[in-house]
């Protein structure tokens, strides 16, 4: 399986000839999301926040080509009557194939931001057994993760929670997105705090690597 980081929360995940897009939102890079849209054969969206969902390039999408299948919340699904497309409502503890791609749901609700501010549902998703993008919350699927992809920032979001749940999950390895608001100092900044570098925190005890713009890896 092949995985291509578009950005902010965004992935393209290919296998022979199927492709499928994780969280196509307005932060990705948009020459690549516009891409990976023109090619998809499939979509997983966690929630329907902006950042993971960019409403008029996801829409057009499925206007050009209506053989696109969405798997997503019940709350996105709603957002989406009137598409051509294929929407498959998932919650947690959902199982279903996209192409050869084997995919479960984990989650029901959006991480709090502020009690004033109502909670949307978000659906984490453990692709093929191996790769675990959690979308905005900080769920536990309670299986083996090969690699966590790390929400590493978001008016939610808090280092001290952040380290506790790669603790609790101990994935073989851990990668960071949803860093769009984070500036170069912040990135690493959270590195130094996830990763063990000396005099910043305690660390993970799991490896940590940034994921390159563009630039597929196999896993």
């Amino acid at each position: 399986m092949r995985v291509t980081w578009l950005g902010h929360a965004g992935l393209r995940i290919e296998r022979d000839e199927y492709t499928l897009v994780v969280d196509p939102g307005a932060f990705c890079d948009q020459q690549a999301l516009g891409s990976a849209l023109d090619d998809a054969d499939g979509l997983l969206i966690t929630h329907e926040h902006f950042d993971h969902f960019a409403a008029d390039p996801v829409r057009a999408a499925l206007a050009r080509k209506n053989r696109i299948e969405v798997w997503t919340n019940s709350s996105v699904a709603a957002l989406l009557d009137g598409t051509p497309a294929t929407v498959h409502t998932v919650a947690d503890g959902s199982a279903f194939a996209a192409g050869g791609i084997e995919v479960r749901a984990f989650g029901e609700w959006h991480a709090r931001i502020h009690r004033d501010i109502p909670l949307v549902r978000n659906t984490g998703f453990l692709i093929d057994g191996k790769v675990f993008h959690p979308g905005d919350a900080l769920t536990d699927p309670q299986v083996p993760v090969e690699l966590l992809l790390v929400p590493s920032h978001g008016p939610w979001t808090r280092t001290g929670d952040l380290i506790d749940f790669v603790r609790e999950l101990k994935p073989r390895r851990m990668s960071p997105i949803h860093d769009a608001m984070l500036s170069p100092i912040g990135k690493n900044g959270l590195e130094a705090f996830l990763s063990e570098q000396p005099g910043y925190g305690p660390g993970t005890g799991v490896p940590y690597s940034r994921l390159t713009l563009g630039e597929p890896f196999e896993i």
